[in-house]
C-alpha cells in the first residue's frame, strides 16, 4: 500500500492521473502517477489527525484543505480523465467566458463521517444530474454522472482528515463547471473546466440550530420566468446580495423572495427552498423554471410521505404563510431550518417553536439515514471507502 508520506511527496511534484474502481459495491479511489503507483490509496494515522481544528465550533466558512480535482475539455469535446492536485489558485485568461459572461455552474454536496469511521456521500448522483441539466441551459459540456461522482469520491478520500467526527459537521464539497476558455464576442467559451474543492463546515447560519427570522423582499427579485432560476448558475447568486445584506443589517437571518410577475407567490430563500405545513398538508412552491429543485427538498418530500403527510407542489400565495402551522427551509448547506418569524410589509408573523416540530422530525429521519442508524431503502447513501 502507498504510505501517506510518499503520496504527499509525489503530489508536491505535480498532478496525478486518477481513476476509480469498485469493490463489492463500495468505491475506493486508486491514485496513480503516469508511470507507476498501482496500489489503492490508503490513509495512515497521520492522515487522520487534524488536532488544530475546533470541531465543536465550526461555522460555514472556507477552511483550506489539501487537494482539489480538475478536468478540462474543449467546446465540442467530452470530458476525459481528471487530476488531483494540491489545493491552490487557478489561472484564467482575462477573456475567460466565466469572467466576462458568467458562464458557470456550481453544486454543493457533503461527505459525512459515521461513528465507525466510514465515509459517505448523500445522493451525489442527483447533483450530477442537476449539473447536466444546468450545463445544457448554459451551453456547456458537462461531466458524466460517473465522472462527477468519481471526482467527488476522490476529493472526499484525499481530504479525509478534514472530515469532522460524526455529529460535529461535514465536509462540504463544491463542484464547479466554468467556461475557462477565451472569448470576446458573446458566445460559448472555447474550453471548459470542471473543478472540485472542499471545506469542513458546521451550521450555515450564525444562529446555529435556532429558528430563522425571514424578511419578505418585494423590491428585488432572485429570478424571473424564462431566466436561469431553475438551474444552479453562478449568475443567480450575486444579484441577491443587495437584498440579503439589507435584511441582515436589520437583524434578519435571510430573505424570502416572491415571484417577479405579480409579487405575490412565494418562491425561495436566498440559497434554500421553503416549505409550509398546515395540518397534515406539507406544501412547497412548484419548480416552474424559477426555483431550484433542491436535493434536500426532494428528500424531505419523500420522507414526509413516509410519515403519511400529504405533500403538494403548488403556487403558494404569501398570505398563506400567516396561517401556517410551520414554515421551514431546506438545502444542502442549511439542512432543515425552522422559521421563527416572517416579516412582510411591516407586519411580523411568529411561529411556535418546540422540540416537537414536524420539520425537526423529518430532519431527524434524514440524519438517521445519513448516519446509517436506520436502513437506507432508497439507495441515497454512497460509500466512499
Amino acid at each position: 500500500m502507498i504510505k501517506t508520506s510518499l503520496l504527499l511527496r509525489i503530489l508536491a511534484r505535480g498532478p496525478l492521473i486518477t481513476s476509480c474502481s469498485s469493490k463489492n459495491g463500495s468505491g475506493y479511489v486508486a491514485i496513480r502517477s503516469a508511470s507507476s503507483l498501482q496500489e489503492p490509496y490508503e490513509s495512515s494515522e497521520d492522515d487522520e489527525s487534524n488536532n488544530n481544528i475546533d470541531w465543536n465550533n465550526l461555522g460555514f466558512g472556507l477552511m483550506q484543505t489539501d487537494y482539489m480535482y480538475t478536468m478540462k475539455c474543449g467546446k465540442d469535446e467530452q470530458f476525459k480523465q481528471g487530476q488531483l492536485t494540491r489545493y491552490g489558485n487557478i489561472e484564467l485568461s482575462p477573456s475567460a467566458g466565466v469572467l466576462n459572461y458568467g458562464q458557470g455552474l456550481f453544486e454543493g454536496t457533503k461527505a459525512y463521517r459515521r461513528e465507525d469511521g466510514g465515509l459517505f456521500l448523500f445522493r451525489p448522483q442527483q447533483n450530477a444530474i442537476r449539473m447536466q441539466i444546468g450545463a445544457e441551459r448554459m451551453c456547456m459540456p458537462s461531466p458524466s454522472i460517473e465522472q462527477f461522482v468519481d471526482a467527488v469520491k476522490q476529493i472526499a478520500l484525499a481530504n479525509k482528515r478534514w472530515i469532522p467526527p460524526s455529529g460535529k459537521g461535514s465536509l462540504y464539497i463544491r463542484p464547479l463547471l466554468m467556461g475557462s476558455g477565451s472569448i470576446l464576442g458573446l458566445a460559448p467559451a472555447s474550453e471548459y473546466t470542471f473543478l472540485v474543492y472542499a471545506s469542513p463546515v458546521g451550521n450555515y447560519y450564525k444562529e446555529g440550530t435556532a429558528s430563522l427570522n425571514l424578511y419578505v423582499e418585494d423590491e428585488y427579485h432572485r429570478t424571473m420566468r424564462g431566466g436561469a432560476g431553475g438551474v444552479k448558475s453562478i449568475t443567480n447568486y450575486a444579484p441577491v446580495l443587495k437584498a440579503m445584506c439589507k435584511a441582515k443589517d436589520r437583524g434578519f437571518s435571510d430573505v424570502l423572495y416572491l415571484d417577479s410577475e405579480n409579487k405575490r407567490n412565494v418562491e425561495e430563500v436566498s440559497c434554500s427552498n421553503v416549505f409550509i405545513l398546515k395540518g397534515n398538508v406539507l406544501s412547497t412552491p412548484v419548480t416552474n423554471g424559477n426555483i431550484l429543485e433542491g436535493i434536500t427538498r426532494k428528500s424531505i418530500m419523500d420522507i414526509a410521505c413516509d410519515f403519511s403527510y400529504k405533500v403538494e407542489e403548488r403556487c403558494i400565495p404569501i398570505e398563506e404563510l400567516i396561517d401556517a402551522d410551520e414554515v421551514f427551509c431546506t438545502g444542502t448547506a442549511v439542512g432543515v431550518a425552522p422559521v421563527g418569524s416572517i416579516s412582510y410589509k411591516g407586519k411580523r408573523t411568529e411561529y411556535k417553536m418546540s422540540t416537537e416540530l414536524a420539520c425537526l422530525k423529518l430532519y431527524s429521519r434524514l440524519v438517521e439515514i445519513q448516519k446509517g442508524t436506520i436502513e437506507d431503502k432508497r439507495g441515497w447513501i454512497v460509500q466512499v471507502d
